[in-house]
């Protein structure tokens, strides 16, 4: 809501981290929550890959992950580098070569599990390539795959051993002086995610990685990520997040930046606040939303537009937002602009009407930004 005053009841403290980058990306401190996905395609098919990380950055992502299982993938790594508009985090497991040939590929960071990669050495020689190739590191603990000892210790996957999981690979990089890391502890299950997570982050300050892992199809999995990542955020735990889904990457990217949208932790397009409709409704509010999505989606700029099918909450709602138009009768509903009433507008217009107001006003508020 752009032309609205922030109350004081709507602020959320975020935890202190320190800051490190992420290609040109800074995590943790005061910067931005970062929204990331992750590429499905064979890495090693460069067209298809890019494909998909073009989609991605026109749907708002900050950094894309790309898995990196052989050395196919970090050949043609190399290329998908130098032709993305954001940062590229390899994600590394087992094979400490892939992640020495990915910092040389030029990866912004790479995703491991110290502990997994072999011995000392071999964590020495990733840490020093990370190091020589300006890398920064992602400690990935995922409780299906726990260490051993930590299974026999616990008995099975809990907070407490995800953490010691997490801090013994801390100091397996702080041992080789590296403090460039961030650090994700996940889990499929929402409250062995949020402990873990609530764990971690008052033992280190290092930026964290928030996501709930294997979260399931697009309408479960975003409803299980909403509730963890949405509890986690509002407390003020996060510097970066991944919405994992069984769906397009492109939808990663929109359900993370809905749920920080929510919270009022990013803005960025056009919020659409819109009633479910009912007997009442002046007209179709399900069609026109749907409508609106698709044509508005060109829109960067936050504004927030109120979509109410009739005079019951539709006022009120248009009173704290930029847009708004509220059905009536007679096949014509009334057009809100920065909560005041401005013109009636006929059913039939409304849609490529409202696109254009909303235009409109993302120009303004462009050109004000521009000549700030």
């Amino acid at each position: 809501m752009t032309h609205n005053p922030i109350r004081p009841w709507r602020n959320i403290e975020r935890r202190k981290s320190r800051q490190i980058m992420v290609g040109n990306v800074p995590v943790g401190g005061d910067a931005p929550i970062a929204v990331q996905t992750m590429t499905n395609t064979d890495t090693s098919d460069v067209k298809a890959t890019l494909a998909q990380v073009f989609a991605a950055v026109e749907a708002g992502v900050d950094i894309v992950r790309i898995s990196t299982p052989d050395q196919a993938a970090t050949t043609a790594l190399r290329e998908i580098v130098a032709e993305s508009p954001v940062p590229i985090i390899a994600d590394i497991h087992f094979h400490y070569q892939r992640a020495i040939e990915a910092a040389e590929a030029g990866a912004a960071c790479l995703r491991i599990n110290p502990g997994n990669i072999g011995n000392a050495v071999r964590v020495r020689e990733v840490v020093q390539a990370a190091k020589d190739n300006g890398c920064s590191i992602r400690i990935g603990v995922n409780a299906g795959s726990l260490e051993k000892h930590l299974l026999e210790k616990y008995g099975e996957p809990c907070p407490d051993a995800m953490v010691e999981s997490a801090l013994a690979h801390i100091r397996l990089l702080e041992d080789n002086d590296f403090q460039e890391y961030k650090i994700s502890v996940k889990a499929s299950d929402v409250f062995l995610s949020a402990a873990a997570y609530q764990g971690i982050a008052e033992a280190t300050d290092a930026p964290i990685h928030l996501g709930i892992t294997e979260a399931g199809g697009f309408v479960s999995g975003s409803v299980r990520s909403a509730i963890g990542l949405g509890n986690l955020l509002w407390s003020g735990i996060g510097d970066t997040i991944r919405v994992s889904l069984s769906a397009d990457p492109v939808e990663e990217v929109r359900i993370g930046f809905e749920i920080l949208k929510s919270l009022g932790l990013r803005h960025r397009g056009v919020n659409i606040i819109s009633c479910p409709s009912c007997a009442r409704q002046g007209f179709d509010v399900i069609k026109v939303v749907s409508d609106l999505e698709q044509k508005l989606a060109h829109i960067h700029t936050p504004i927030s537009l109120s979509i109410i099918g009739c005079v019951v909450n539709g006022p009120g709602e248009a009173l704290m937002t930029d847009i708004g138009f509220t059905g009536g009768g007679a096949g014509s509903g009334m057009v809100y602009v920065a909560g005041k009433q401005d013109h009636k507008l006929g059913n039939k217009e409304m849609v490529d009407h409202i696109v254009g107001l909303v235009e409109v006003r993302a120009a303004l508020v462009e050109a004000k930004k521009a000549g700030a």
